[in-house]
């Protein structure tokens, strides 16, 4: 069977036994800040387990893009060498929340197995977990016994294991269960099986499937609950069936691999055997972790998700050097990593021209440096080791990652001491803080100075109210810090400035020069004009600058006809990064992957400047996040917002979420 077929199998099957088809959730998650990646098909419903979201169904089936480059799920070594390790992978699903259990996940885990996918029994084995005596937690007789009463699989065949290998958890707390794994033999002698043979984990027994049965929650003191309700979460390996089922002995030997196997043969001209095995392994299972990365917003930069793709990227390169391409190369793979899933993740074809364009002006950048980078390795390697020091100025000055770094010197039979990298990091990570304290504004040193007091904003409809005192005091430059009851003026937020103006007590006059956000209000900041700080109280008339207000308003608006422009002209990858709107200027940073070219700059500012001069109607309103995505309202990167939100049309040009005015 091929890749499409297996994959459709699956879908079909649970389609059939009524699960709802989902949708892979995008392998770049915007809205958990705890994953670089989405990393297994569970991540889009976190929130079921978690009892904190909502379906219109209770059971489900996919396929879901996953990328894993580090931690206890992939050795990022093994990739290119193993068989089995990827990066980018596609897991298959079903799922339960909250109605079936353990008989049905596996009566349908067999069924499918041998009737449709037709897999021997005879080489199928089942793992249960064996308990936890510590943690009082007993063998799972349960799935145990089901496995010998409603499939074929004898009892020999159904082998206990430790909970290090069999039992699910969400984290150090929260959800979690025993699961229950299917094997298969890949032996050529069938009568080479052994349950010995399995619990030692020699390689012919391969994991296919893996079925947890979500039934505890873990409190912040270790013990486990019983959940109320109970789930099925599942997962199978896509290209470790493909291997299986078109019988070969390695994912790379699959249709889903071959394609793109043979286009990097073409390009290089080597044939893939020998010393070309596994540097075109690696660059063919890299390739497709950035065009679903690149394809899904990610771009490579030097932090978090953006880095991982720049190490997946630069090690590519690096193995490119071993097939003897010395110049950009890894750009040309992604038209044929589109072709291959155009059917069912249509997106990375559709996006295929901008991957491209991301891969080559970062395999161009990397390229200048890589050939100096290598020349100061080979000098450092002739004195017989590669310190932690040397390790760090290959990284800081040549964009080495460790990993890389690490692989060049394996290569020569040496050793890192990733303890002297680690420390010189840190030395730079200090540097930087130490920089970065001495430029905080005095603004923000009076915005940490108070705690506890509250003020309500109605500065979107009102610039000029009446309130009261609810706190002042003067601090030692003289600035008077108070707050009201309730305000007009907009406190800094968002990139935008806070507002100024006038407040008028009985006895004295403020010139508010700031607003800013402290102790959970709205702090303004100002001079006396008139009376002594003593009388700030009472009763007070708040008046905003309406002018200021207004030339802040209209460069507001003009970020957001420039970010959407951008996004037009350069490519919906675009994502707004942070601004600066006053009432003097704006600054708009945004993500992309290089500098602009004068046309791409005239081509926004025209665009800006005819959405200006049509006098498009710029309208508010408030609306459900859920609705306002669905709307395609545009988000700031990185914001949390609640679940109601205020929304901001310009015509039909611009929707975008936004807390400024």
């Amino acid at each position: 069977m091929i890749s499409r077929e297996i994959r459709e199998t699956f879908l079909r099957f649970f389609e059939e036994r009524g699960h709802h088809r989902v949708p892979s959730a995008p392998v770049v998650p915007g809205d958990d800040p705890t994953l670089h990646f989405t990393n297994a098909g569970m991540n889009q419903f976190k929130d079921l387990f978690l009892g904190t979201g909502r379906r219109s169904y209770t059971r489900a089936v996919d396929t879901q893009k996953c990328i894993r480059s580090s931690g206890k799920h992939n050795d990022l070594e093994e990739v290119g060498r193993s068989p089995w390790h990827h990066t980018f992978f596609e897991m298959l699903g079903n799922w339960s929340f909250g109605d079936y259990f353990k008989k049905e996940a596996i009566e349908w885990a067999w069924e499918l197995a041998t009737e449709h996918l037709g897999l021997e029994k005879e080489r199928l084995w089942s793992t249960i977990f064996e308990g936890d005596e510590a943690a009082g937690l007993e063998a799972d007789v349960e799935a145990e016994s089901l496995w010998t009463k409603c499939t074929d699989q004898p009892l020999e065949r159904v082998v206990r294991l430790p909970g290090a290998e069999v039992f699910w958890e969400m984290g150090s707390t929260g959800p979690c269960g025993p699961s229950s794994e299917l094997h298969y033999y890949i032996g050529a002698d069938l009568s080479r099986q052994s349950r010995a043979g399995f619990i030692r984990g020699e390689k012919a027994y391969v994991e296919i499937w893996n079925l947890v049965f979500i039934q505890y929650n873990r409190d912040e003191t270790g013990k486990l609950h019983p959940l109320p309700s109970v789930h099925v979460d599942t997962g199978m390996g896509l290209e470790r069936m493909c291997s299986i089922l078109q019988g070969v002995h390695s994912n790379y030997d699959t249709d889903l691999f071959q394609p793109l196997i043979a286009r990097i043969a073409e390009l290089t001209a080597k044939d893939c055997s020998g010393e070309y095995v596994v540097p075109m392994q690696v660059v063919a299972d890299h390739v497709r972790a950035l065009c679903f990365a690149i394809a899904d917003g990610a771009l490579p930069s030097n932090e978090g998700a953006g880095y991982v793709l720049r190490r997946l990227l630069r090690r590519a390169a690096r193995y490119g050097r071993q097939l003897d391409q010395e110049e950009p190369f890894i750009h040309l793979l992604a038209p044929t990593v589109a072709e291959v899933y155009r059917s069912v993740f249509p997106e990375v074809a559709e996006k295929s021209a901008h991957i491209s364009l991301v891969i080559r002006s970062e395999e161009e950048s990397f390229g200048k440096t890589l050939d100096r980078g290598l020349e100061i390795f080979d000098r450092y390697s002739q004195k017989g080791e590669i310190s932690g020091t040397h390790a760090f100025q290959l990284y800081d000055t040549y964009g080495f990652p460790l990993d890389l770094t690490q692989l060049l010197a394996r290569e020569r039979g040496l050793e890192i001491s990733t303890e002297g990298f680690d420390r010189e990091l840190e030395r730079q990570r200090q540097r930087a803080r130490q920089a970065a304290k001495a430029q905080v504004t005095e603004t923000e040193e009076l915005g940490s100075m108070l705690e506890g007091a509250q003020s309500r904003f109605i500065g979107y409809e009102e610039l000029a109210a009446d309130s009261k005192v609810l706190h002042a005091e003067e601090d030692e430059k003289g600035n008077i810090l108070f707050f009201l009851e309730q305000t007009p003026f907009f406190a800094e937020s968002g990139g935008q400035v806070g507002d100024k103006g006038l407040v008028r007590g009985c006895d004295f006059v403020i010139q508010v020069e700031n607003t800013l956000k402290a102790r959970g209000g709205h702090m303004h900041i100002g001079r006396m004009q008139e009376g002594e700080s003593q009388a700030v109280e009472g009763m007070v008339q708040a008046l905003v600058d309406p002018e200021v207000r207004k030339a802040t308003a209209r460069n507001h608006t003009a970020t957001h006809l420039l970010h959407e422009a951008l996004r037009r002209v350069l490519g919906d990858h675009v994502a707004q990064m942070g601004s600066l709107v006053a009432s003097e200027r704006l600054r708009f940073d945004f993500s992309h992957f290089a500098s602009l070219e004068p046309e791409h700059l005239r081509g926004v500012e025209s665009m800006v400047n005819d959405r200006v001069r049509a006098g498009l109607e710029v309208s508010t309103f408030e609306e459900d996040l859920e609705k306002a995505r669905e709307m395609g309202a545009q988000a700031l990167f990185g914001e949390k917002y609640e679940d109601r939100v205020r929304v901001v049309r310009i015509g039909d040009f611009s929707l975008e979420l936004c807390g400024g005015t």
